[in-house]
């Protein structure tokens, strides 16, 4: 008989084990090593098989929830399910020993002079009768465990269980992603509606607003993309995890993925400015002289710079160089194009511009957007003026030398005077 017993509990492990190693959701592993613990002290109250502490380690190991979670969690249970069903109010432990396979219940009453709930309370004669020891104040545990607790306590008990289980595990992902916030992940395009895309991170699927997706990209399921976190919210539901396609972060993230000179520490990004899915500016820099941060960044023929912008579906980006100097970062800010002068307003943070005629339009982009992420990079207002109506309003030639600006950057698409756009000369701000 006790051999049967053994393989059935064999059995019912190995059937346990192998819905784990399926990726059962925690509920269901939670509801089906509950079963097996409910079967074995149904049959005999001290009787309980070492295959469950087995699962229990075995669940700790795969889904990163601790045994002692999920024990005190079985406690809860057993405590819960004991209240219910046999319609105790009394205080009560439960005693769950895996070392030696037994489990015991125990009334637990304050030792009193008088006693006016007999469930939580207990005189002190009586509570001297069962040990001369003890006094008032004191807590008397006395064993009151059914020989009945089995299947009709199952219910409950599950449900606590499975509630513990998935708190336990939205802490894990909650303490997981929390570290993780405005770093880069790869996931895969699970599902999409109108508002959201949901991009799986493999324990948890997270949301991509329509706000954060790239014009020029259209999700379809099963898509693999690097996405960037913005935010982790711990709500009611669990935790729940935002992610973005156009913040500038994205972009710094893959520069320091793509560039180890970055990485290490060797050059250091200054300031990103974006205009997701179109066109971005970066500005780098590096202390040590014998390097090169923006042909480290383009890297050989251009490799590097290149996978940052197929991941970015083409986006076009602008590599310039840094400086502490605002005339020459300015300059170089505005790159492709070129400046002859950089007057600056220390006093409102504003410069003016001096470029040639035909530069004009190159100085400012298609729709203002050179201008608009050079100022947005620097920090600084940017009015650009041609140098015919500079010299008319006398702020050019200036009487200092001029300074020879380096535009030595890189720039992944060769821009076109735009004839058609026209510019009027009003200072242009970005408002971060």
């Amino acid at each position: 008989m006790s051999h049967l017993k053994g393989d059935r509990r064999l059995l019912a492990v190995r059937v346990l084990m192998s819905k784990i190693n399926t990726c059962l959701s925690e509920k269901q592993i939670a509801a089906l090593e509950l079963i097996i613990f409910i079967r074995e002290i149904k049959g005999d109250i001290n009787l309980m098989s070492s295959e469950l502490l087995d699962a229990l380690t075995l669940l700790e190991k795969e889904k990163g929830i601790s045994r002692d979670v999920i024990i005190e969690a079985i406690e809860a249970a057993l405590v819960s399910a004991y209240r219910r069903n046999f319609n105790q109010a009394q205080n009560v432990r439960i005693d769950l020993n895996l070392g030696n396979g037994t489990m015991r219940v125990f009334a637990r009453k304050e030792v009193v002079d008088e006693v006016f709930d007999p469930r939580l309370e207990i005189s002190v004669e009586d509570a001297q009768k069962i040990n001369p020891n003890y006094q008032v104040e004191d807590v008397v545990e006395m064993e009151v465990t059914p020989k009945d607790f089995g299947r009709i306590a199952a219910q409950t008990a599950k449900q606590v269980v499975t509630q513990r289980v998935r708190e336990a595990e939205r802490g894990i992902i909650y303490s997981e992603f929390i570290d993780r916030e405005e770093d880069i992940m790869t996931g895969i395009v699970q599902r999409t509606d109108p508002k959201f895309i949901y991009v799986s991170l493999g324990k948890i699927e997270a949301i991509l607003p329509a706000n954060e997706q790239m014009p020029n990209e259209r999700y379809q399921p099963h898509d693999r993309i690097k996405v960037f976190i913005t935010k982790v919210e711990k709500t009611t539901k669990g935790p729940q995890i935002f992610v973005s396609r156009t913040h500038p972060g994205l972009l710094k993230r893959l520069f320091e993925i793509e560039v180890p000179e970055i990485y290490d520490g060797t050059v250091e990004i200054k300031s990103v400015a974006r205009e997701a899915g179109d066109r971005s500016k970066i500005s780098v820099h590096s202390d040590n002289e014998e390097v090169d941060p923006v042909g480290s960044c383009v890297g050989p023929k251009g490799t590097r710079v290149q996978a940052i912008v197929n991941e970015l579906k083409g986006e076009k980006i602008d590599i310039v160089k840094w400086s502490s100097d605002p005339v020459v970062f300015v300059a170089n800010a505005l790159s492709p194009s070129k400046v002859l002068d950089v007057i600056v307003n220390e006093e409102d943070k504003a410069t003016t511009v001096v470029v040639p005629d035909y530069q004009l339009s190159l100085a400012i982009g298609k729709r203002g957007q050179n201008a608009r992420l050079a100022a947005k990079l620097t920090g600084w207002k940017i009015d650009i003026k041609s140098e015919t109506d500079a010299r008319e309003a006398g702020i050019y030639p200036r009487d200092e030398k001029l300074l020879n600006f380096d535009n030595d950057d890189y720039e992944n698409e060769e821009y076109e005077n735009d004839a058609d756009f026209e510019f009027n000369d009003e200072l242009l701000e970005e408002k971060e």
